[in-house]
């Protein structure tokens, strides 16, 4: 946290009630007092006073790390200035405290700060989604999600979804994938979509819904009342990429 997630995956998490949905506009947005930004700006200066002290730590725990180098390059220093051996004394806490005070803290250099609750109690409402949302773009986002694969935004190549074997932080998308919402593609595109899948390394699969009843050759999953269809489109020479992707993605490629 904080997350931000489309209106797809919104919905898809209050219908399957895995998150719950409430609006805390009025509460957040309303105008503040003087003793609440006063408030604020006591908190802020709180955490980069705190902020300030960890990092003046962790370069302290650096520096007790290499102390013996420290002592050694001022021991060098001071017989270049011309200090007799005998008159040198260095005590390794008195080096430490004078590279503590000599550490200084950027404010503008300072980590951002984003609580992930805020630190007022204040009122919310339960909000619901109206009506169903019967687009094809949520239909097939929800109908990938329920066979159990990772689907993400596909702006990134052109598509609408893309589609992961795995963990998205762990694998590369398999899939790119193609919302038709009458159906059909033009030549070009169709040429376009797949060679960019070629160069990307994935497998370009188009979804529509057919009302039709007749039986079609791609992959059909029923959406209410509505069918959807998958196909997958390949190049001759992805033939065998497609074969091993085949089995997870459970489609027909025509």
């Amino acid at each position: 946290m904080p997350v931000e997630l489309t209106p797809w995956e919104t919905r898809l998490l209050v219908e399957e009630n895995l998150a719950i949905l409430v609006s805390k506009k009025t509460s957040l947005l309303k105008e503040e007092t003087e003793e609440e930004r006063q408030k604020y700006q006591e908190e802020l200066e709180q955490r980069l006073s705190q902020q300030e002290e960890a990092l003046k730590d962790e370069k302290l725990k650096q520096s007790q790390g290499n102390i013996d180098k420290i002592m050694a390059g001022k021991r060098k220093k001071l017989l270049k200035q011309g200090v007799p051996e005998k008159d040198i004394n260095l005590d390794p806490q008195e080096i430490l405290k004078e590279i503590r005070q000599g550490l200084k803290f950027e404010r503008k250099n300072a980590l951002l700060d984003i609580p992930c609750a805020h630190p007022e109690i204040h009122e919310s409402h339960l909000v619901t989604f109206s009506d169903s949302d019967t687009s094809l773009e949520y239909q097939v986002f929800r109908d990938l999600w329920s066979r159990g694969k990772f689907v993400t935004c596909g702006d990134a190549f052109g598509a609408d979804f893309l589609i992961y074997p795995g963990d998205p932080l762990q694998y590369h998308a398999s899939h790119v994938v193609i919302l038709l919402e009458n159906g059909t593609m033009k030549a070009l595109e169709l040429v376009a979509n797949v060679r960019l899948s070629v160069m990307v390394n994935k497998l370009c699969m188009v979804a529509y819904f057919d009302e039709d009843d007749d039986d079609d050759e791609g992959s059909e999953r029923v959406v209410g009342q509505r069918k959807i269809i998958y196909q997958t489109i390949t190049w001759m020479g992805d033939k065998d990429k497609e074969r091993r992707l085949h089995g997870s993605m459970n489609v027909n490629a025509s």
